[in-house]
């Protein structure tokens, strides 16, 4: 949770300045969660915490690769 403005709200004001722009959420909720409550949008990724640096670099590379 960040604070002043919400994970979503972020990502609208970022897509403004970048339409294309990939975002990846990151998250202690599960991905369930997320999903339900509508917070990830078209080209958007999730990675649950706790993570580690491989499965974020495979996540990042998944994105990417994904255009």
């Amino acid at each position: 949770v960040m604070p002043g403005m919400s994970g979503q709200e972020l990502v609208a004001r970022l897509r403004t300045l970048r339409p294309g722009l990939k975002i990846l959420y990151m998250s202690g909720y599960t991905d369930d969660a997320i999903i339900h409550h509508g917070i990830l949008g078209p080209g958007a990724g999730f990675l649950q915490k706790p993570f580690g640096p491989n499965t974020l670099a495979q996540k990042v590379a998944e994105m990417v690769e994904g255009e």
